[in-house]
C-alpha cells in the first residue's frame, strides 16, 4: 500500500482512501458519482456498463471504463462495488462481487424478493464482507420531521399514520415497466416508504392488506394502497400513485391530542393541537342537508397551531457511514435485517393483492 491510498488530514496521512467502482452508470449510477465527490475518504475509480454510450459518458467525466465485470473484480485496487443496474441483476452481481472479496453497496430494491436477499446475506457473512443497501430516503427531511413529531409524542397517542407519494406521469423509464426486471411501484417506491414506517414505528406488524393498481400498465403495478396494522392497534396507510393529477399530502399524522400534516418535500405543513380536554358551546355548522355538531370546526380558542419541527439531513452521510464502518469507527446504519423485514413485507403485500385478503405478518 502506498501513500496515495490515504488522504491527508490535519498534518498526517491518517484516513484510508477507499476506491469504488460503479456497475451500471445510468441515472442513479451518475447520481452516486456526483454525491461521492463530496465524501472524504471515498473516490470513484471507474465504471462498468453494458451500454457503450454510458461508457463514453463516463470517459467524458474522466473515469476509467472497465471492459467487463470480471475486469472490475480482478482489480486489486477496488475496495467497493456499487450496483446500480436493473433490479433483476442485483443478486448475481452482488454474490459474484462478494466472492471476489469486494464490499458491496446495492441500489434498492435490493432483490426481487426476500429469498434472494437471504442468499446474498449468507454469502456476505461467509466471506466476511460488508453488504449494504442504499436506502437513501432515510435521510429525507420530511420523513425525519414526521419521525420527530411521532417519537416526541407531540400529538399524544398516535392512532393513524398516512404516507403518500403521488405523481402523474405513469411509471418512469423503460425497464421499470417490465416484470422480468423487477419493475413496478411496490418494489420501486414501496421499499422506501415501508422502510421509513418500520423505522419510525417500533412495533410488531400483525396484519397486511394491499391493493395494486394497473391504470397505465398491465404487466406491473403502477401504484398501490397498503394498510399495516400494528400490535398496538395503530394503522399505517401507505399509498403510491402515478396517475394522480392532484397530489394528496405527503404525510398525515393523527393523535388523540392533535394532527400534523406535511404537504410536500418542501416541508409545507403544520401541527394543530388541542387546548384543554373539553369544548363547550359547540356552534353547529350548516350543510346542504342540515345541521351537524359532530363535524363542526373547533373554535380558535380551543386549538393552537404550531410550526413543524423541521429537520435537516445530508444524504452523503450514507457513504460516510459505509467507510467509517469499514474502518471500524462506526456500526452500519442500514442493517441487513431491517432490509430483509421490508422485503418480507413486500412479499406479503404482493400475496395479499393476489389473494385479495388481509394476511397475518409477525
Amino acid at each position: 500500500m502506498n501513500v496515495t491510498d490515504y488522504i491527508h488530514i490535519q498534518g498526517g496521512f491518517k484516513m484510508k482512501m477507499y476506491h469504488l467502482v460503479i456497475v451500471g452508470f445510468g441515472g442513479m449510477g451518475n447520481e452516486h458519482h456526483e454525491r461521492i465527490k463530496e465524501v472524504d475518504g471515498l473516490t470513484v475509480l471507474g465504471v462498468y456498463d453494458i451500454k457503450e454510450e454510458r461508457g463514453e459518458y463516463a470517459k467524458q467525466k474522466g473515469l476509467k471504463v472497465y471492459e467487463s465485470l470480471d475486469c472490475v473484480l480482478a482489480d486489486s485496487k477496488v475496495d467497493i462495488i456499487l450496483i446500480a443496474t436493473p433490479n433483476d441483476s442485483h443478486k448475481e452481481i452482488a454474490i459474484k462481487a462478494l466472492k471476489a472479496g469486494k464490499n458491496v453497496i446495492c441500489e434498492k430494491p435490493v432483490t426481487l424478493n426476500s429469498v434472494e436477499l437471504v442468499e446474498i446475506i449468507s454469502v456476505a457473512n461467509q466471506y466476511h464482507k460488508l453488504f449494504v443497501v442504499h436506502q437513501n430516503r432515510r435521510w429525507d427531511e420530511d420523513f425525519l420531521t414526521i419521525k420527530k413529531i411521532y417519537e416526541e409524542n407531540l400529538l399524544g397517542e398516535i392512532f393513524t399514520i398516512e404516507s403518500r407519494v403521488h405523481g402523474s406521469r405513469g411509471i418512469p423509464g423503460d425497464w421499470r415497466q417490465k416484470k422480468e426486471h423487477g419493475g413496478g411501484m411496490l418494489l420501486d417506491w414501496g421499499v422506501h416508504i415501508l422502510d421509513q414506517i418500520v423505522l419510525m414505528v417500533k412495533e410488531k406488524i400483525k396484519k397486511v392488506y394491499c391493493q395494486l393498481t394497473h391504470v397505465t400498465n398491465d404487466e406491473v403495478d403502477d401504484g398501490f394502497k397498503l394498510i399495516l396494522t400494528f400490535e398496538s392497534g395503530k394503522t399505517a396507510l401507505l399509498e403510491v400513485g402515478t396517475s394522480n393529477f392532484i397530489s394528496l399530502p405527503r404525510w398525515y399524522l393523527l393523535g388523540n391530542n392533535g394532527s400534523a400534516i406535511i404537504e410536500d418535500w418542501s416541508l409545507n405543513g403544520k401541527i394543530l393541537r388541542v387546548k384543554g380536554s373539553e369544548e363547550k358551546d359547540i356552534v353547529p355548522v350548516r350543510t346542504a342537508a342540515g345541521l351537524t355538531k359532530t363535524m363542526a370546526p373547533r373554535r380558535k380558542d380551543t386549538i393552537f397551531e404550531e410550526k413543524l419541527p423541521k429537520q435537516t439531513a445530508d444524504v452523503t452521510d450514507f457513504y460516510r457511514n459505509v467507510i467509517n464502518t469499514l474502518s471500524g469507527q462506526e456500526q452500519i446504519q442500514v442493517r441487513n435485517e431491517q432490509v430483509l423485514r421490508v422485503m418480507r413485507l413486500i412479499d406479503t403485500a404482493f400475496q395479499s393483492a393476489q389473494l385479495q385478503q388481509v394476511l397475518d405478518f409477525e
